[in-house]
């Protein structure tokens, strides 16, 4: 795709992964003017992240792509249902949900089991609304992402690559193998070999890499020579299936050579035979297989003058546990109304500072997460014995279930002003009497006020941030209101209706929604 090379817009994304074409998503919604540049000719296709989190799921719901996300899981379980056992739910109207995977995900090739997971954990039970659109592979993803911003009219120019950049203060001069662009801010979601990080030297520390892993989907003479599921050695891991054909290999022989360098179908079986024993053959490479380490690593900062990092370009991790993906979603979710804010001019850059403060805790913790899986699946006799501890712990009720919602990402928690329960957590189902929930009514990528109030209250106060802040008003019940944030992010929530709680709202609509239009008002009930 050609470029044009005097284009002049707020934002410039470079990187077409999920990150970069959910934050110019989310930028476009917000009004601004955005692009995406990336260096690849055509999109990646090598097998990447296999799902998604609860909260990417929420994400992709409340902009109306949960439909189609939930097509991808269909077609999903179509081809490798055999291997994936599947429960019926009901919502509380009554309709049945769609049949999906009791998916629960593994710690260090540990494979959760799904009988033992608290479904009636209140954690939990509160997030079951995107059940249905949690097997979305990556590419799929992509896909969907892509479409997307074609109706929001985003251009992805692929094929050109950032040379240089100078920072202006007032906005980056960029040079690129497709000639200059001035653009008012430069996002980096170019990866964990970020260009755009290198070249406004952020700093990436962390700890070195100790292995190298494969996965691929291959054509396998021998099949039976395998065993199914995670089988450790004293050489490393292997993973076969639970697709047909998945094979992921371990060793701890150090980080690969070349990273970058094709895997060929001899390489993936010479590290399958070494790690599995065996005299395993393949026979075919399906699509493209990929090799990896674990490497990790933090960006020093999230932000600096006209630049900003999300996804692997300000953190990178092992793959294990399938953190990444949803990690770099995020981090775009959290950025886009942000920076989305500042360029339409009804917040100060200081709130990009929220963005580095809100998030990187959570990378921090993704990045232990992953180190305390490679401690526990080394071939060494310690690691093996620590293994066979935390096996015992996670096949109780209690250590399943406490894995999965870490997995599933429904205890994230941004610490925020107010004392609700809610406060800094993901919106939770919240269902209205018409049937809808309230995610529903969020796909233009505003705030949304839940208001529960008996006259309307708490929406007659908001009236004064229109066009930022929509209103759902519904029956009496708790919650009697809750704030959510663009991100999903409730800012804040009250079980009462009187002047306190208003007060708590106002102030969180001042905090977050930036001055208002006009001066807002409040009657309490009662």
């Amino acid at each position: 795709m050609t470029m044009n090379v005097n284009q002049d817009v707020d934002v410039t994304v470079v990187g077409a992964g999920p990150v970069g074409l959910v934050l110019a998503a989310e930028l476009a919604l917000s009004g601004a003017t955005v692009q995406v540049i990336e260096r690849l000719a055509e999109p990646d296709e090598s097998m990447k992240a296999g799902a998604i989190n609860v909260p990417t799921a929420e994400a992709l719901d409340r902009r109306g792509l949960l439909p189609a996300a939930e097509q991808v899981q269909r077609e999903m379980l179509e081809r490798v249902g055999s291997f994936v056992p599947v429960v019926d739910k009901q919502r509380p109207d009554g309709a049945l949900r769609p049949r999906r995977p009791q998916f629960t995900g593994h710690f260090a090739g540990m494979v959760l089991d799904p009988g033992l997971v608290d479904d009636s954990d209140p954690d939990l039970a509160a997030h079951t609304a995107v059940s249905g659109a949690r097997m979305v592979p990556q590419r799929e993803l992509e896909q969907l992402l892509a479409a997307h911003l074609v109706r929001l009219g985003v251009p992805v120019h692929r094929g050109v690559e950032v040379t240089s950049f100078e920072d202006t203060g007032d906005g980056v001069r960029l040079d690129t193998s497709a000639g200059p662009v001035r653009t008012g801010w430069l996002a980096g979601c170019d990866g964990g070999h970020s260009t755009v990080r290198r070249l406004a030297g952020i700093g990436f520390p962390g700890t070195d890499p100790e292995l190298t892993g494969h996965l691929g989907v291959v054509d396998i003479a021998d099949p039976e020579k395998l065993a199914s599921g995670w089988v450790w050695s004293t050489e490393g891991a292997y993973r076969y299936g639970p697709q047909p054909g998945r094979v992921v290999t371990v060793e701890f022989d150090g980080p690969p050579a070349d990273r970058s360098a094709p895997v060929t179908l001899e390489e993936l079986q010479t590290s399958l035979r070494r790690v599995s024993g065996t005299d395993v053959t393949l026979t075919a490479l399906r699509g493209t297989a990929t090799r990896w380490s674990d490497n990790a690593r933090q960006a020093t900062t999230y932000w600096s003058g006209r630049v900003l990092l999300a996804g692997d370009s300000a953190h990178v991790h092992s793959p294990f546990g399938g953190q990444g993906l949803n990690l770099g979603f995020g981090d775009a979710m959290n950025l886009g109304w942000k920076l989305g804010a500042v360029v339409s001019g009804w917040a100060p850059e200081g709130l990009l500072g929220t963005y580095d403060a809100e998030r990187r805790p959570l990378g921090a913790w993704v990045l232990d997460w992953t180190r305390a899986q490679i401690g526990v699946m080394r071939g060494d006799a310690k690691s093996a014995a620590l293994r066979e501890v935390v096996a015992d712990l996670l096949s109780t009720r209690s250590g399943t279930t406490y894995a999965v919602k870490k997995i599933s990402g429904v205890t994230q928690h941004i610490d925020l002003p107010g004392d609700h329960p809610l406060v800094g957590r993901f919106a939770p189902d919240l269902w209205l009497r018409d049937g809808s929930r309230l995610a529903d009514h969020g796909h233009d990528g505003g705030f949304l006020l839940l208001d529960r109030t008996p006259d309307g209250a708490y929406a007659r106060l908001a009236t004064a941030w229109a066009g930022r802040v929509s209103s759902v008003t519904d029956d009496h019940a708790a919650p009697a209101g809750v704030l959510v944030r663009p991100d999903g992010v409730v800012a804040w929530a009250s079980d009462t209706t009187d002047t306190t709680a208003a007060t708590g709202l106002e102030a969180a609509l001042h905090r977050w929604a930036g001055a208002p239009s006009r001066s807002p008002g409040f009657e309490p009930v009662g």
